[in-house]
């Protein structure tokens, strides 16, 4: 198990540092160089429009590599996933800029992205489910929440290197090179992921499949549509207070607040730090507690800080602000650490792979695609930005009804409490 939490915790870092590093430059550098016709606002605007398709190309990833993992098996998908991703955005620090290559640099930039999310929808489901299946029962959301670990030690190394680069450099030569560094480095990262993963076996529980589905879509979306409807609004919460932290805030702190990129680089990376070091520990209480109950607390804790982190943002103040995004990472985190475990355990495991891989990336275009292009069109007046505040708590009522709607999964319940009709035995 400590191996196989290792390979799948080092890929979907891999993964997330080519995901995250997009969604930085994007907030910082992208609009000004691929939009540079459009006003400030309109061009980073545009820029997050471009990030956004890497969320609607996340379920066709789902679709794709589920296939591919219900039929063939997981361990395919955590190679093949990785390499379209890896390829993908080694690709986007090729892209001559606006200037160079016209309207084609953006277009150029837009498929690259989609390549992205169709790599990044097939990773989360192969990485989850690979150390989900091989884990003991009592210990499944622990060792599941190492894959969910990974997303934070992306952020961090994709914002380490947009930090050192953004301090060591000047404000043209970052612009005209220095950010394109972190995107040629993906090539790297991902030979060193696949080359850590070539020693994986496939789960047993996939093994034992006497009969594999010919089409896991089709069957999921006849005999478990509500299951995929209600995990896609239960997680929207999730995805849209990490970017809301992770991306918005950046392009609003550094251009409404006049706060430098640096210290707004620093605050996200240590709440992000913080939320990395808490996901075992938030597992744990899954396993011992159940899962619904962890994401219920942490929807609830979501409504009730996301003012708080708007004032707290508005201060400019970058211990203030740190604080404001520690304390809407945690209750993010509250979910996230437990939904590795509780997604696979919904589905049964003919159609685990794409039904619990299509669920949780749906919830990515609902909550992430759409949060960094909201929050800024609502954040545009003079005072606080209260209306980011309202629309993610918003958000997070809605995932609050999803969660109570969801069954329990974890063995202990399942012994006290007949199981849902769309929840499957493991």
């Amino acid at each position: 198990m400590p191996r196989l939490a290792a390979a799948s915790l080092a890929g979907t870092a891999v993964e997330f540092y080519d995901f995250f590093v997009y969604g930085t430059a994007a907030a910082l550098v992208l609009g000004p160089l691929f939009f540079p016709e459009f006003s400030p606002l309109a061009g980073t605007l545009a820029a997050f429009g471009t990030f956004a398709v890497g969320f609607v190309s996340r379920p066709l990833g789902s679709v794709l590599f589920g296939h591919i993992g219900d039929r063939h098996g997981r361990r395919p998908v955590m190679f093949a996933s990785l390499l379209l991703t890896g390829l993908a955005t080694a690709g986007v620090g090729c892209v001559p800029s606006y200037s160079t290559l016209g309207v084609a640099a953006p277009v150029l930039l837009l498929v690259l992205r989609f390549l992205q999310g169709l790599g990044l929808g097939g990773e989360w489901g192969g990485a989850v489910l690979l150390t989900a299946e091989h884990a003991p029962a009592g210990r499944r959301a622990l060792w599941a929440s190492f894959p969910q670990i990974g997303p934070s030690v992306g952020f961090l190394l994709a914002n380490g290197v947009m930090l050192a680069l953004s301090a060591g450099l000047t404000d043209a030569q970052f612009r005209d090179w220095g950010w394109r560094v972190p995107f040629w480095a993906a090539g790297l990262l991902a030979a060193g992921g696949l080359l850590l993963r070539g020693s994986l076996a496939e789960t047993p529980q996939f093994e034992r499949i006497t009969e594999r589905a010919r089409l896991p879509l089709a069957e999921v979306l006849r005999g478990h549509w509500r299951l995929v409807l209600l995990t896609a609004g239960a997680l929207s919460v999730g995805y849209a207070l990490f970017y809301a932290v992770s991306t918005w805030s950046l392009a609003y702190g550094t251009e409404r607040l006049g706060v430098s990129r640096t210290v707004m680089l620093v605050c996200v990376m240590a709440a992000v730090a913080v939320q990395g070091a808490v996901t075992p520990f938030a597992a744990m209480l899954g396993d011992r507690y159940g899962r619904r109950p962890l994401c219920l607390a942490g929807c609830a804790a979501s409504a009730l800080w996301v003012f708080p982190m708007v004032a707290l943002l508005q201060t400019a103040e970058p211990l203030l602000m740190f604080a404001g995004f520690a304390g809407a990472l945690l209750a993010f985190i509250t979910m996230f650490a437990v939904v590795a475990a509780y997604l696979p355990e919904l589905y049964e495991a003919r159609v685990r792979c794409t039904g619990a891989a299509v669920g949780y990336n749906l919830a990515g275009v609902l909550g992430g695609a759409l949060t960094p292009l909201v929050a800024t069109v609502v954040s545009g007046g003079s005072g606080p930005p209260w209306g980011v505040a309202a629309y993610l708590s918003g958000i997070a009522v809605l995932s609050l009804g999803c969660f109570a709607l969801l069954p329990e999964t974890a063995p202990a319940h399942e012994r006290s409490r007949r199981p849902s009709r769309d929840a499957a035995a493991v």
